[in-house]
């Protein structure tokens, strides 16, 4: 409905008397659902945007558009006026039942829009270093960035996930120095000790910075048992980094899978070193004199390019490292690379899930590409802020046989995994999340995850109780019965499902899409109260309503879908 609209207020927007600088295809109209629904169904204020351009009141803006919008009677029951400028549309009930068919012969593809139709998308996530298992921290960005992939899938684009990684540099070097230190410890159980910092005791030739958690004495255990002490003959840790990259990098995907997570690609950092593309980026920023030398360190002329910051000197051009004086890149410069790589390979969207200690680093790289002729503006960057466990009200550190951390695996053992995606998308991406366990854990309507499936299982045990009642779905229904008010309330919200899925693709707020899923479920329970199917006034209005709660099931099911939750069907 919106999509019409639009097409029919642009061609009421073109055949007003305006300016000859007034562009009426670049108005973007918009619509949103009134609090009031004596206000209609659908409202736009895109008569006040128009004031200045125009240079007219908005109301009469408002009623020269009303007077040349040519609408569908069957669609669109009346348009009105209020306020200042505003315009209320209502839906026709023959829309509303159209549309109610529409959702029961479209089944498992409603909700599916063209918009994306013939591009290609790139999302980013995960992207986790095989230096260990995947933590809570990883656990929002997994998910966040598998449902960004599905929705922008459910609008037409063709998708691909990617995982970037490093197998290379200081992190996995006393990786592998770690692991071989226990595999050493394991073989000679005499040898000697030392007692880290934090009281750990480790093996003498453990480093002082490697990784304590007890996931390194397994990976070290089965190195023994697979190879015998020999295996320390070798020099070097770089046997014991490998099996260390397999072994973790296996349990990472058997942690995905749990969440119903599959990557299409993995990216290595190294083949950007390998293929010498992070030092042509240096050299590509100095031949436009957009890098230099300074105090043994290779800088990227950022300042140049609009990039301050506000000090007690007031607001200041900053430039910003590439290179250390140690030698070191900073993660800015092959990540440059990578993106510039991304954009080579002719993808038309291209997002990438960062946590909220990106929020000041990531500008740079964009302005890097921009400065070597990529397409920024087909880069999205996802920013989540961070999640916190909460029990009885309180931050909680769960115990965990891994590290100082908790695992996403320990997670889901405690709550599910349904539970954890949905808890991790249930909130604004840019708000800090806290993952309350205790309501996590909650049979009743006060969890909202329960609050959603419960409803797609009632659905499913009324249709299954109808059809031992002889009412069954077999038969067409005349949907036009549907006329009290809680069955057109119903109505309404299950046709907004394509237009909140491309909204939440399109913002990259899979939150909208939950919260609208529970906006679903409260309009079913009241419709179920006010409107019974079994017991109906005669067999056509239950039959009705019948096919009603049908596409309400569909709708619920699809939505939960998108956001990769699962939709039983008896609880």
């Amino acid at each position: 409905m919106q999509a019409y609209l639009a097409r029919q207020f642009h061609a009421a927007l073109a055949a007003l008397d305006a300016p000859d600088d007034f562009d009426a295809s670049a108005v973007a109209i918009e619509f949103e659902t009134p609090g009031n629904p004596e206000h209609g169904d659908l409202a736009t204020n895109v008569a006040l945007q128009l004031a200045r351009p125009l240079r007219r009141a908005p109301r009469q803006i408002a009623e020269a558009l009303v007077e040349h919008l040519a609408l569908d009677p069957k669609r669109v029951a009346g348009v009105e006026i209020a306020g200042p400028g505003f315009i209320n549309i209502r839906f026709a009930p023959t829309y509303l039942a159209d549309g109610i068919a529409e959702i029961l012969s479209t089944g498992e593809a409603y909700g599916r829009t063209e918009a994306g139709a013939g591009k290609t998308a790139l999302v980013e996530y995960v992207s986790a270093n095989p230096t260990g298992p995947l933590t809570v921290g990883h656990g929002r960005n997994a998910v966040l960035g598998d449902t960004i992939a599905n929705l922008l899938d459910w609008t037409g684009y063709a998708v691909t996930r990617e995982y970037y990684f490093n197998d290379a540099g200081r992190q996995m070097r006393i990786l592998g120095e770690s692991v071989r230190a226990r595999v050493e410890a394991l073989a000679q159980p005499d040898a000697p000790t030392k007692t880290l910092d934090d009281g750990t005791v480790v093996p003498e030739s453990f480093p002082d910075d490697g990784y304590r958690g007890d996931y390194i004495v397994e990976i070290a255990q089965a190195i023994l048992d697979e190879h015998g002490p020999g295996i320390l003959a070798v020099e070097g840790a770089e046997p014991f980094k490998e099996a260390a990259e397999k072994a973790i990098f296996a349990d990472i995907e058997r942690t995905l899978e749990r969440l119903g997570i599959r990557m299409d690609a993995f990216f290595n950092e190294h083949s950007l070193y390998a293929s010498n593309a992070v030092w042509d980026v240096v050299e590509h920023l100095r031949e436009k004199n957009l890098a230099y030398d300074k105090d043994g360190a290779v800088w990227f002329a950022t300042g140049q390019l609009g990039k301050t910051r506000t000090d007690s000197e007031g607001e200041r051009a900053v430039d910003t490292v590439l290179v250390k004086s140690s030698g070191e890149p900073t993660y800015r410069l092959p990540d440059i690379a990578y993106h510039l790589d991304k954009l080579g390979r002719g993808f038309d969207k291209v997002v990438d899930v960062f946590g909220a200690d990106h929020i000041a680093t990531y500008p740079d790289v964009v302005l890097g590409v921009e400065a070597l002729g990529g397409d920024a503006s087909k880069i999205d960057v996802l920013i989540y802020q961070f999640v916190t466990l909460v029990r009885g009200g309180q931050p909680v550190k769960m115990s965990t046989r891994k590290a100082t951390y908790v695992t996403l695996d320990e997670l889901m053992d405690e709550v599910t995994e349904d539970v954890t995606r949905f808890f991790f998308l249930m909130r604004s991406p840019n708000t800090h999340l806290e993952f309350d366990l205790d309501l996590a854990k909650e049979a009743s309507d006060k969890n909202p995850v329960f609050y959603l499936q419960y409803a797609h299982a009632r659905i499913c045990s009324i249709i299954r109780k109808a059809e031992d009642v002889g009412l069954t779905l077999g038969n067409e229904a005349d949907l036009s019965l549907l006329t009290n008010e809680s069955e057109l309330g119903l109505m309404k919200e299950l046709l907004r499902l394509p237009s909140e899925i491309a909204l939440a693709a399109e913002t990259m707020g899979p939150h909208k899409l939950a919260t609208y899923l529970r906006e679903v479920a409260t309009a079913f329970n009241q419709f179920y109260r006010d409107s019974p199917i079994i017991g109906a006034d005669h067999e056509a209005l239950g039959r009705a309503r019948l096919h009603l709660a049908k596409a309400a099931q569909l709708v619920l099911r699809n939505g939960l879908t998108v956001l990769g939750i699962s939709a039983p069907e008896q609880m």
